[in-house]
């Protein structure tokens, strides 16, 4: 069972973390509202507490990372959630991107292909009072029976944009995706405007762990 522990001291360094990630230039007060009430140390280990609340990604279970703060901000900002988006997350990792979204009032579909981490999150973020639906699979081929969604982010590298991911979007969705290289990948804002037509943006370099395809014991 994990410990819920949020006390002032954990508040007080989640202020100075919204802080920071405003001044790197986020502006959504939902996204930072999101950020400063989810305590991020309950997704990490106890011992890493003083990490929790620098704005940088941290290794976790099964040789994965939780994502920067100002990376999570971003994406999320960038996916113009509004309330009832009925969201594709690929790659629930350590399950904080999907309480993120979960907070905002979206309606999440999260994807992961490691089994570890695939435990934890659906074990863990209910008792933070997040009920996201979670799927153990491969990402690259989303949720097709499920979709299409108003909103997709992927939240790992992936060498290249998934076909039937773009086909679980929705006329009018936005998908938040890096695209490249195992060192450095593309942040892409893909806009499905009709059903064969897509515009794509490039939103500057970030560094993800990369998207495997297939699932993992």
């Amino acid at each position: 069972m994990v410990q819920i522990e949020d006390n002032f001291r954990h508040q007080g360094m989640r202020k100075k973390l919204v802080a920071e990630i405003r001044q790197k230039g986020i502006s959504d007060e939902r996204v930072l509202d999101a950020i400063g009430s989810i305590p991020r140390h309950l997704f990490m280990d106890t011992g890493f507490l003083q990490f929790a609340y620098i704005d940088k990604a941290f290794p976790i279970a099964a040789g994965q990372t939780i994502s920067q703060p100002y990376t999570v901000a971003f994406q999320t900002e960038s996916l113009q959630i509004m309330k009832f988006d009925k969201v594709l997350e690929v790659g629930t990792g350590s399950g904080y991107q999907a309480a993120v979204l979960c907070k905002m009032g979206a309606t999440v579909y999260t994807i992961e292909r490691q089994r570890a981490l695939y435990d934890f999150a659906r074990n863990f973020l209910p008792t933070l009072g997040f009920r996201p639906q979670f799927f153990y699979g491969d990402g690259y081929l989303g949720l097709p029976t499920y979709g299409p969604f108003d909103k997709i982010i992927v939240t790992a590298g992936a060498s290249f944009v998934p076909e039937p991911l773009k086909q679980q979007l929705k006329v009018g969705g936005i998908m938040v995706i890096p695209v490249g290289t195992n060192d450095l990948q593309i942040m892409k804002i893909i806009i499905r405007i009709s059903e064969s037509e897509y515009t794509e943006e490039d939103k500057g370099g970030f560094v993800f762990v990369p998207l495997l395809t297939g699932i993992s014991e």
